[in-house]
């Protein structure tokens, strides 16, 4: 017997479908720039929309933070309390978000698979975008309670489901049943956003909790580009420092007493030991630049709509993207895999995207600007995708 079959199968059936995926080693160069295999590519899959990943100042406050505080946390904020960093970095956050306060968590999947099976029980329904994150799908799985998903920012189905699922009580009512709506701002596939304002009224008309992922949005978007929550009521926010703000981690934006539910019932946070002071500091000079870089923000969406005219005048679906993340829509995995090849061999990295991640029969090339981008690649980029001969289904 093969104690290893179940392995061998999976990787072999991945392999037949396409679906099989694999590391490729980079090295970060100057501006979007990176070397694979000795060849300099310019790189159009990062998150680091604003590129602020290399920003001087962020890197010069972690190691300042490394120096005063020490390389690690050494344990879970609980055990041998919370560094005053931590706390500072969350006051500032809350600021800037419009919340009562924040809570730092490690990393955005870790939030999304902790927070939501905290916030739910056995009675509870869920109420999911199709089309959310992976870390939400799995975070709603965790929770073990009834989920019905809602066509992809189709409001009126969301209306429509909470109508039927009337008899569902209010949240956090200990003897009826809790009703959560669980979706993102900007969604990280597609590239499209969600109507906070609409869903508000609809959480607040059901008596639903509403929570929503901002990890795409931060820093890109809303007031002071700190999202498109920012204001708007909405119950818990949950974000990441990893894309715009060019760091690591994960925050949720909440009132107090929420943040206290957490604080004693969230087991990612809990359980786990605090981010390196390090990362903390580049968080913290992160938060001190986004609110002034409305030119950087204005550029990259200039970019971005320059992007998506220039593809759909060759023939290219963009879906319903319009931020800064736009998908090339292909179809069939073998179809992607090969023109992200073509486009790696003329100098761009741009990743094929396959199910599961997307749905069967939608695997594309998922682009994603930075304002560090230039006129000039954008026009490349473009006239790479006239040139390629693997044109799906579009």
């Amino acid at each position: 017997m093969n104690k290893f079959g179940f392995i061998e199968e999976e990787l072999y059936r991945r392999q037949r479908q396409s679906h099989l995926r694999q590391l490729q080693t980079v090295m970060p160069l100057e501006g979007v720039d990176v070397r694979i295999e000795g060849r300099k590519v310019v790189n159009f899959c990062s998150n680091d929309y604003l590129g602020l990943a290399k920003h001087p100042l962020l890197i010069k406050r972690a190691v300042e933070f490394a120096e005063r505080y020490g390389a690690g946390a050494t344990a879970s904020r609980l055990i041998c309390g919370t560094y005053d960093c931590f706390q500072a970095v969350e006051e500032k956050l809350a600021t800037l978000k419009g919340t009562e306060t924040a809570l730092i968590l490690n990393s955005g999947f870790q939030a999304n698979v902790s927070i939501l099976p905290a916030l739910a029980d056995r009675k509870t329904l869920i109420l999911s975008d199709q089309l959310n994150h992976s870390s939400i799908i799995q975070g709603v799985l965790l929770s073990r309670c009834h989920v019905l998903q809602f066509r992809h920012n189709d409001l009126a189905h969301l209306e429509k489901l909470l109508k039927k699922n009337m008899d569902k009580g209010p949240c956090f009512n200990s003897t009826r049943a809790r009703r959560m709506i669980v979706t993102e701002s900007v969604f990280s596939m597609d590239g499209d956003q969600s109507d906070i304002g609409r869903l508000v009224e609809l959480a607040r008309a059901f008596d639903a909790l509403l929570v929503v992922d901002e990890a795409h949005a931060t820093g890109v978007l809303g007031p002071g580009g700190m999202g498109l929550c920012c204001g708007k009521g909405v119950d818990l926010t949950i974000g990441t420092f990893g894309k715009a703000c060019g760091s690591f981690g994960a925050y949720a934006a909440c009132s107090r007493k929420l943040r206290d539910y957490l604080v004693n019932c969230c087991a990612g946070f809990i359980y786990s030991t605090a981010m390196p002071p390090s990362v903390i500091g580049s968080i913290d000079a992160a938060l001190d630049l986004i609110p002034g870089m409305g030119e950087e923000r204005k550029e990259l969406h200039a970019k971005a709509d320059f992007l998506r005219l220039g593809l759909q005048n060759s023939g290219w679906r963009t879906g319903a993207s319009n931020t800064q993340i736009v998908p090339v829509m292909v179809g069939g995995e073998m179809e992607a895999l090969a023109l992200s090849n073509h486009l790696k061999n003329k100098g761009v990295l741009a990743s094929a995207i396959r199910p599961p991640t997307v749905p069967e029969g939608q695997s594309r090339i998922r682009l994603a600007l930075s304002a560090a981008h230039t006129r000039g690649q954008l026009e490349n980029l473009i006239q790479l995708f006239k040139e390629g001969h693997f044109h799906g289904d579009h």
